[in-house]
């Protein structure tokens, strides 16, 4: 009896202790936001105040120590997720994640950011080097002489955080620029499929902006027959990450990623000064990509959204300006085909006869498994891509024992100078008015973006960035990978950063951009032709044009704004739908005065929703193949070719090729309202009543890596019901290909992760909100404090609420 007490004595001692080494090390990990620390690589001293949301202002003795002090809170709250980036950007993940990361790690190290960003780092400027040298000694300091504790993800995974270095900061800036611009992988589509259909049939899956034509070509379905690139290859999915099933997507290109911004004239204000709104729409994420803070210094004073791995305030407002950005989405990449000397293939073919490959040996070291020697080659265009994505094998030409072909990128965001998109971001911060601002505009370089900028006087509007200019002779535009050997499809220059599209002051007294068309049809140059349907545009010009007079609570109104414009124009084709199923006509009743409004609470847009994804699947999944079907609806929705084949009647289209019969489109409207009814009585049962479109819309914000455990999800991944579509303005995209995890249809992974109100007239009135909360430490109560908050579409005051906070001194040591 004595023996078992002891036992239980013994299990309960070492209970009592398991836990007490838990909440030791949950305050351990925890970073230090009050008292006094003496630190290595500060110039002078330096307070970082936090307030009850754990929003910092950090006052320093000069802008240097500022950046110092940036790169310190970021380390403190978001050391994981600067770890992330710095790795996503070296292409280090499978020395983390193992061998299912060595694909990512194998394009990456393709792709050339890492090589791209020591170039850039290597001929910066003064001002550039001096700001990212100080923001990467505030990260450093922090993990050398004050983290106490790793977090949690560094435990679990064995790892150690490594020492920030600038080149860390431009390389994350590169991959930025790539999540924001991803015309390639739409050049490869049109590639794949312009081996098994003609090109009017391409033009009606991936149609031109409403109202144009589709962009004249040279027939490019018989310039890749003649070359035999395919060599009868099976059409393959484009996604190379996709099978790796870790959560950074290497693609580009994904519908939803943008952003709304506008500016309201004083004229049209009742403050009498102008007032500014902006919310960027990227992948939500937990903790968020967006870190809110204020920064403080002789010359500086600065608030708004920072990303942690960059120094500056992104998007924000000083004592004079305030600006917000949406995504151009400009045509600033080439694939070109390059042929390879098959006598010699260390050689591909020029205009001025063939020359060598720059080849660099790359080591990816993988957890628990051997080394990966890799050979990473560019050409005189770029990176060879086709070296590490295996669905681009079927596109070179591979009949032989070697290819005959090689993809290559050209793309902006990998030139030596683009290192002045930083430059281009600090003065934005310093701007003391919008003719300063916009001076500094000139500068920056990728991603392409439509900034809204606004002083007390004045509004004005400028897309800055680098577009690459094309000869007369070029007849494929950019539009499909081009013949590298012919110099016709080699870039002619750029385009003067004093004439891209531009306003100031309107007569109308506001300005906006939804990543529509900026431009009108005489606008001389070329930017794309691919710009995002207008319809998040057109309801903002529709709010702002129905008040003479706005206020930051009309603005943030707008923001909220549910009703989708483009669910309006497909659901006259819904409410004719017929079937047999019994639910068929409780859903119809509860479509009945469903304008489009997509309400959380409400059943009629799920089973919109339902029926739309069920219809495109009869549409297009047959003519493209299953495989890539599934793969392309992972990115895209195919909205506007639905709409175009039922506003045309096209048979065409809504004949299922795998049948013997020929389907009509209202026969395949109806058969996708069965089968999205089948799918909704599995879902949500047989009481349509209680359907809710936010039952299954859920904001979800992924995790890295833990959102792929589902154990570890419920822990780490935050989740809300949300209401929204991809054409609203309180933008919520919807994921129409089932979760890779989970496998849940309608999930949000794209959305507004920013909103902010701007003042000019009386700063503190300036508002935000973010959807996690500002610490990446999930024991932490601001890991996941604002997502309610965010999904409600209430706000925070931007410049603080006057309280005192934990105040943390920073001096020299």
């Amino acid at each position: 009896m004595k023996w078992m007490l002891r036992c239980l004595a013994v299990l309960l001692l070492a209970g009592v202790g398991a836990i007490a080494a838990l909440l030791a090390y949950r305050q351990l990990a925890l970073p230090l936001t009050e008292g006094r620390l003496a630190v290595d690589g500060l110039r002078a001293g330096l307070q970082i105040e936090r307030d009850a949301q754990g929003v910092p202002t950090i006052r320093a003795a000069s802008i240097d120590d500022a950046w110092f002090g940036l790169g310190f809170v970021h380390a403190q709250d978001r050391l994981w997720q600067l770890e992330t980036h710095k790795r996503i950007g070296a292409g280090r993940l499978a020395e983390a994640f193992g061998p299912r990361a060595v694909e990512s790690d194998r394009f990456l190290r393709a792709l050339g950011v890492r090589r791209a960003a020591q170039a850039q780092w290597d001929q910066a400027g003064p001002g550039v080097r001096a700001m990212l040298t100080s923001y990467a000694a505030g990260i450093n300091a922090y993990l050398r002489d004050h983290l106490r504790a790793r977090p949690p993800e560094f435990l679990m995974l064995g790892l150690q955080p490594e020492a920030w270095s600038p080149v860390d900061s431009l390389a994350w800036s590169t991959m930025m620029a790539w999540d924001l611009g991803g015309n390639w992988s739409t050049e490869l589509l049109r590639m794949r499929l312009a081996q098994v259909m003609p090109i009017a049939r391409i033009q009606q899956l991936l149609p031109p902006y409403p109202g144009e034509k589709p962009l004249a070509t040279a027939d490019y379905a018989a310039l890749y027959r003649r070359l035999e690139v395919n060599d009868g290859q099976p059409l393959q999915t484009a996604d190379a990450a996709a099978a790796t099933g870790l959560p950074w997507q290497i693609e580009s290109g994904v519908e939803g990623v943008g952003s709304n911004n506008w500016a309201v004239a004083g004229a049209r204000s009742v403050t009498g000064s102008p007032l500014l709104a902006n919310d960027p729409h990227l992948k939500l994420s937990a903790p968020t990509l967006w870190y809110v803070a204020r920064l403080e210094a002789p010359g500086l004073k600065v608030a708004g959204a920072t990303i942690p791995g960059l120094p500056v305030i992104v998007l924000g407002q000083n004592e004079r300006v305030a600006w917000g950005f949406t995504n151009t989405a400009p045509d600033v990449q080439d694939l070109y085909i390059e042929r390879i000397d098959t006598n010699d293939p260390e050689r591909y073919e020029t205009p001025n006869g063939w020359a060598h490959f720059e080849s660099f040996a790359e080591t990816i070291h993988v957890k628990g498994a051997a080394d990966v020697p890799f050979t990473a080659r560019q050409t005189r265009h770029g990176p060879v891509l086709s070296d590490a994505l295996p669905s681009m094998q079927g596109l070179t030409g591979n009949g032989g024992p070697v290819p005959r072909y090689a993809l290559a990128l050209r793309w902006t965001a990998l030139e030596l100078d683009a290192s002045d998109t930083l430059a281009a971001g600090l003065a934005f911060n310093l701007a003391g008015s919008v003719d300063e601002f916009l001076a500094a505009s000139a500068l920056y370089m990728a991603p392409m973006q439509n900034m809204v900028v606004a002083d007390a006087q004045q509004i004005a509007f400028v897309s800055a960035g680098r577009v690459p200019l094309r000869r007369p002779d070029n007849d494929l535009m950019g539009l499909v990978p081009a013949p590298g050997w012919d110099a016709r499809y080699d870039w002619a220059g750029w385009l003067a950063p004093t004439a891209t599209p531009r306003d100031r002051d309107p007569a109308r007294g506001w300005i906006a951009s939804a990543n529509q068309r900026i431009h009108g049809p005489q606008y001389p140059h070329f930017i794309t032709s691919e710009w995002a349907p207008p319809y998040r545009q057109q309801r903002i010009e529709r709010l702002l044009a129905a008040r003479p007079l706005h206020s930051l609570e009309s603005l943030a109104s707008i923001q909220a704004d549910l009703l989708s414009t483009a669910t309006q124009r497909l659901l006259p084709f819904l409410r004719q739908a017929q079937s047999l199923h019994p639910l068929a006509p409780a859903a119809q009743h509860a479509l009945e005065g469903f304008e489009g409004t997509m309400a959380a609470e409400r059943a009629a847009p799920l089973i919109f929703t339902a029926w739309v994804r069920q219809l495109t699947r009869g549409l297009f999944a047959d003519d493209l193949g299953e495989a890539l079907f599934v793969d392309q609806l992972g990115r895209r929705s195919f909205r506007e070719a639905l709409e175009g084949a039922l506003d045309r009647n096209d048979t065409s289209w809504c004949d299922d090729i795998a049948t013997p019969a020929v389907e009509t489109c209202a026969e395949q409207v109806d058969a996708a309202f069965t089968r999205a009814l089948d799918e909704l009585q599995a879902a949500q049962g047989d009481d349509v009543s209680q359907w809710r479109w936010g039952q299954a819309h859920l904001a979800r914000l992924e995790h890295r890596p833990f959102s792929n455990v589902p154990w570890l999800a419920r822990w780490f991944e935050l989740r809300t019901p949300v209401g929204g579509d991809a054409y609203t303005i309180n933008a919520s995209r919807v994921s129409l290909r089932p979760d890779a995890s989970s496998g849940e249809l309608y999930l949000g992974d794209h959305g507004a992760g920013l909103r902010a109100l701007y003042d000019l007239g009386a700063r503190k009135r300036s508002r935000f909100i973010h959807s996690s909360g500002q610490s990446g430490i999930v024991f932490s109560a601001d890991y996941r404090n604002l997502t309610e908050r965010w999904a409600r579409v209430e706000y925070l005051p931007l410049w603080g609420d006057g309280r005192p906070g934990r105040i943390l001194e920073l001096e020299p040591r």
